[in-house]
C-alpha cells in the first residue's frame, strides 16, 4: 500500500456537507483504508465572483494503481453532482490527487505531485496536518519549504 494524499473542495451545495460525504466515499474505496483528514478551510476562490471555498486533504492508504483512483475519485465527484464546465468554476466536489506514495507521474490525465500545489496555501496547511514537515515529494521539494514560500494568506481554519 502507498500513502496517497488527497486535495478535496467544494463552493457549492452545502460546501462542508458535501466533503463529509466525500470522507465517507473515500473510506469504502477498495484495497484502500483512510487514514486521516485536515481540519476543514475556507479560502476565497480563484475567480472573483464565486462562492468561498471548503478545502481539506485526506490521507489515504491504497494499492490502487493511479489510474484507478482517479477514476474512482472522478465517480465521487460525478456522484455527487459535479459538473466539468468551467475551468476552476463552482463545483460542488473536486478531488485532486496531490501526492501518491514517492511517485512522480506524467500522464495525460494525471500529474503527481499536483502541478498547482505549491502556491495554493489551501492546499499545503491542510496537508502540513497530515503529512511530516520533512517530507520530500518525487520531485525533490520538501513541503516545508513549499509552505515557508506560500504565506497562510486568506484561509480560515474551521472549527
Amino acid at each position: 500500500m502507498e500513502r496517497i494524499y488527497i486535495g478535496m473542495g467544494s463552493n457549492l451545495a452545502a460546501p462542508a456537507e458535501q466533503l463529509r460525504s466525500a470522507i465517507d466515499a473515500l473510506a469504502q474505496l477498495p484495497h484502500s483504508q483512510l487514514a486521516g483528514v485536515s481540519a476543514f478551510y475556507q479560502s476565497d476562490s480563484l475567480l472573483p465572483g464565486q462562492p468561498r471555498y471548503t478545502n481539506a486533504v485526506a490521507a489515504l492508504d491504497s494499492s490502487l494503481a493511479p489510474l484507478e483512483l482517479l477514476d474512482a475519485l472522478q465517480a465521487i465527484e460525478n456522484g455527487q453532482g459535479r459538473e466539468r464546465l468551467e475551468r476552476w468554476g463552482p463545483r460542488t466536489l473536486d478531488l485532486d490527487i496531490l501526492l501518491f506514495g514517492d511517485r512522480l507521474i506524467d500522464e495525460p490525465r494525471l500529474k503527481v505531485p499536483h502541478y498547482h500545489m505549491q502556491a495554493r496555501a489551501f492546499v499545503l496547511y491542510p496537508l502540513a496536518e497530515l503529512a511530516p514537515a520533512d517530507l520530500q515529494l518525487a520531485d525533490g521539494r520538501q513541503l516545508r519549504d513549499l509552505l515557508a514560500a506560500c504565506p497562510f494568506v486568506g484561509l480560515e481554519r474551521l472549527a
